[in-house]
């Protein structure tokens, strides 16, 4: 049923009970009318005269007779998928007359999707709170409000003006709070068609939670010492290879590596300086 079927239920209660037994014009109703796609409206007939004479609703649409009386027929139209103009005629004595019903089809929300990305967070890190109302119209109409618990989180109303239906998307970044762990999360949308003769149309979202970790300063500091380790292990690794490329290289210019080359000097002064206290002593003798 068309979310505002109790208006034209109540509209019908007041044809028949202004017009049956009655010889005064029968309350008609709006000539705008909102209708939810795929719904039904209630359409009377009023003539502006007490002996009407071909009273009728013309529509290539599927209408049922409720009700009537010799000055006004109250129909059923079902099935409304797009905008229409219904014609209500009749003729009083010599003159015809005609009133136009002007139906808007709307798409009012029957899906509002929340998603909380990610599902678990730490403290002081920042999630997303995204809601999907698929398939509306009007979109200028449409408000979409993102809750936490009853407290307004973000509010936005949507801008557009395609006639045809589309997708509402409303997405906002916060931070996570110690408390955010014990409120359900949820998206309210909410279609205002007041200014079109239409009413308030409104669903909510399923409830979702949101899992709120404390932060771990242990693992901050092991990560800190793992680094401070392997910076450590780059530069004594660093040092050592610009010592082995740089007897490399003193080698490729001399032929051999200067530290052995200073052994081999302190090698060659320690032999000589021993074969000089040796032969002192024979020459002593030989004196």
């Amino acid at each position: 049923m068309s979310p505002f079927g109790g208006w034209g239920m109540l509209t019908a209660f007041l044809v028949l009970l202004c017009c049956r037994g009655s010889r005064v014009k029968a309350f008609e109703g709006p000539e705008h009318l909102m209708v939810g796609s795929g719904e039904f409206q209630l359409i009377n007939c009023t003539a502006s005269c007490t002996d009407p004479k071909k009273l009728v609703l013309e529509t290539h649409l599927n209408k049922t007779l409720l009700d009537s009386q010799a000055q006004w027929k109250l129909f059923k139209v079902a099935n409304i998928s797009k905008d229409e103009k219904l014609l209500c005629s009749f003729t009083c004595g010599d003159r015809q007359e005609t009133k136009v019903f002007n139906i808007t089809v709307f798409y009012p929300p029957k899906q509002v999707l929340l998603t909380l990305w990610p599902t678990s967070v730490v403290i002081g890190t920042l999630f997303t709170i995204e809601c999907r109302v698929p398939a509306v119209a009007p979109l200028e109409g449409l408000t979409v409000t993102l809750l936490r618990g009853t407290e307004i989180l973000y509010n936005q109303t949507i801008v557009g003006t395609a006639p045809s239906p589309q997708d509402a998307l409303v997405s906002h970044n916060t931070t996570a709070h110690r408390e955010d762990g014990h409120h359900n999360f949820s998206c309210k949308a909410q279609m205002d068609l007041r200014s079109r003769g239409g009413g308030l149309v409104h669903r909510v979202s399923d409830p979702q939670r949101l899992e709120v970790k404390e932060p771990e300063p242990k693992t901050q500091m092991v990560i800190i010492i793992a680094v401070v380790i392997v910076l450590l292990l780059v530069f004594v690794t660093f040092v050592f290879l610009c010592f082995v490329f740089s007897q490399k290289w003193h080698r490729g210019r001399t032929g051999y590596y200067a530290v052995q080359d200073h052994w081999r000097r302190l090698i060659g002064s320690h032999r000589a300086q021993t074969l000089t206290d040796e032969e002192a002593p024979r020459g002593e003798r030989l004196t």
